[in-house]
């Protein structure tokens, strides 16, 4: 396993980031640093949280993932051996709402004393926000890295003008540019990152790392019939995909299954790691051994025919 850099930064992964919405949520807090643990002493570096997980929960106000890790830092001194990445922009709170600079200011803060830290490694604005002007919101992401709370900025869910435009003023401003991407994507949902959103970030150097890679657990194999949609609250969700391109989708993972040994969830990874621009994909965990699953795909390498197969079905 080669760890791969974040774009032209001096930070580096290896081909797996782990997603960490479900912690303080689907996984309480020992599950949390058990699956921490393991993911660190497996070779894993970069984690993923967001302000606003896990604020859907009936209880909850967001935090609460970014606060069992912030626990799980001083419970290990393991903070100078991670990447932490976390975001601002979809929970309300102090200074406004969304990308409003006085937003990111306070957002910040609550982050960073949440994680009980003194810097972000990737700090993302979670969604683009068009009632704030571009340049407000870059400045204020840059006052953050002029300080040291932030050492690299990035980006999620911009549509590709936006991400273009965001570009282009930070060149023009002298402003820090974003160098890492976050898009939905995945083996049966690619239309919102393959094209143009994917073009620009190979031209500009911007690393991608998507959410979703296994598509909320369909490309795990654990929904094959109307049956199974029953299985779990995201079955509901998962009947369009069965009746799309999802079944083709599965059967072509099958097949490579058979020939390399390997699970659909390290496949569907391995297949986003393989993909143009692609630094790292996303992924999550509440077990130790869903953890060395995971972790597993950063080994397989897939041939080129594997690789066609699994694009021309999900195409």
């Amino acid at each position: 396993m080669t760890p791969r850099p974040l774009g032209p930064t001096d930070l580096e992964t290896p081909p797996l980031v782990l997603g960490g919405n479900v912690f303080g949520w689907t996984a309480d807090k020992a599950t949390s640093f058990r699956v921490l643990d393991a993911f660190v002493a497996g070779g894993g570096r970069m984690i993923d949280t967001a302000d606003v997980y896990s604020a859907w929960v009936d209880g909850h106000h967001g935090g609460e993932s970014e606060t069992v890790i912030g626990e799980w830092l001083r419970a290990t001194g393991k903070r100078d051996q991670v990447l932490l990445a976390t975001k601002v922009g979809m929970l309300p709170g102090e200074g406004g709402e969304k990308l409003a600079p006085a937003r990111i200011a306070a957002a910040v803060e609550a982050s960073l004393q949440r994680l009980g830290t003194d810097r972000i490694d990737v700090y993302f604005a979670h969604q683009d926000d068009e009632a704030v002007p571009q340049e407000d919101y870059l400045a204020a992401f840059a006052r953050l890295v002029e300080v040291g709370k932030v050492r690299v900025i990035g980006a999620s869910n911009f549509h590709a003008m936006r991400l273009k435009s965001a570009i282009d003023i930070a060149v023009r401003e002298a402003l820090p540019l974003i160098h890492v991407f976050q898009p939905e994507y995945n083996l049966v949902s690619r239309h919102r990152f393959e094209g143009e959103l994917q073009n620009l970030c190979i031209e500009h150097n911007i690393a991608v790392t998507p959410y979703y890679g296994l598509a909320s657990g369909f490309l795990t194999g654990k929904y094959r019939s109307r049956d199974d949609l029953s299985k779990s609250v995201r079955g509901r969700g998962m009947a369009e995909l069965l009746e799309g391109k999802g079944a083709a989708v599965l059967a072509a993972m099958d097949s490579v299954a058979a020939e390399t040994g390997a699970t659909l969830a390290q496949i569907a990874l391995a297949w986003l790691a393989a993909q143009p621009g692609v630094t790292a994909p996303i992924a999550s965990a509440t077990s130790v051994e869903q953890v060395e699953e995971l972790t597993g795909s950063w080994d397989l390498e897939l041939s080129k025919d594997q690789l066609e197969r699994l694009t021309d079905a999900g195409a």
